[in-house]
């Protein structure tokens, strides 16, 4: 495993089990059990993706130190302010059956069914971000972040609060590229979180990853993980099949070249 150190020193697991998407049970527990078997030290959750019980009991049932294992779970987008925050964190802490998260985060700057920009929740951004920076300074999470947020999103909250956001978890795979985003949060050194690394499957049909795959004699999954590390984000691959799960994280044997980075790029670039 291979680690990405924080702005504040922690060392995040390079890659992370994703869990979008996967329903809460015997599912999600056996996905995760699986990924702790083949080496996975992180794993992403959400309240908002109703399986935080299944992924903390797969962890406790493995039998890993919880200091060996690293954490990431949200706030559910539709709740804002202070004590809200701080009442759902200790939900989630619950649900997981944990004594801190390693990484948590707000999960967008608005809730899903708003078809806005979010500007208008920043007050309550601000509010939640607050909550967040309790949390971290009585040492109840390690991390702090923020999730699908841009640009004007960031700027305000860093005015206004004490913490820069230590990651930005967003959609980020080979055709699709917040560039303004993803340098913005270079400048100030907050990682990326890359969700959804293969298009929710969509790239399976490319041409050009399918040829490197070929290439490299890799799946064009492991191509694309290995693509977002080689660009320093910390790809988040969900999946349910043990073969795939063993095969997303055997991403650490092998480096493509600048110019079949350069190839991937060309990618969003065109489109």
């Amino acid at each position: 495993m291979k680690f990405l150190q924080l702005a504040n020193g922690v060392l995040m697991p390079s890659v992370a089990l994703g869990t979008w998407q996967i329903p809460n049970g015997e599912v999600c527990y056996n996905a995760v059990k699986v990924a702790l078997e083949v080496g996975y030290r992180h794993i992403d959750t959400a309240m908002a993706y109703q399986n935080e019980e299944s992924v903390g009991k797969a962890i406790k049932d493995f039998g890993i130190k919880r200091e060996d294992v690293f954490i990431t779970t949200k706030l559910p987008a539709q709740i804002k302010g202070y004590q809200e925050a701080l009442d759902t964190f200790h939900k989630s802490l619950n649900n997981l059956g944990i004594e801190y998260i390693d990484l948590y985060l707000i999960h967008a700057p608005k809730p899903w069914d708003d078809p806005g920009d979010g500007m208008n929740y920043m007050d309550q951004n601000i509010a939640t971000w607050k909550a967040f920076e309790k949390l971290y300074e009585e040492g109840k999470v390690r991390a702090i972040g923020v999730s699908n947020f841009k640009v004007p999103h960031l700027e305000v909250l860093m005015k206004e609060t004490k913490i820069v956001p230590h990651v930005n978890q967003i959609k980020v795979h080979p055709e699709h590229f917040d560039l303004e985003t993803i340098e913005f949060c270079k400048q100030h050194n907050i990682i990326i979180q890359a969700y959804s690394p293969f298009a929710t499957g969509r790239l399976f049909g490319n041409e050009i990853l399918n040829d490197l795959a070929q290439k490299y004699n890799k799946t064009l999954a492991q191509i694309a993980i290995r693509w977002s590390l080689q660009h320093g984000f910390n790809p988040l691959p969900k999946s349910i099949t043990p073969e795939r799960i063993k095969e997303n994280f055997d991403v650490f044997d092998f480096e493509l070249t600048k110019e079949d980075m350069d190839k991937i790029d060309s990618l969003w670039k065109n489109k």
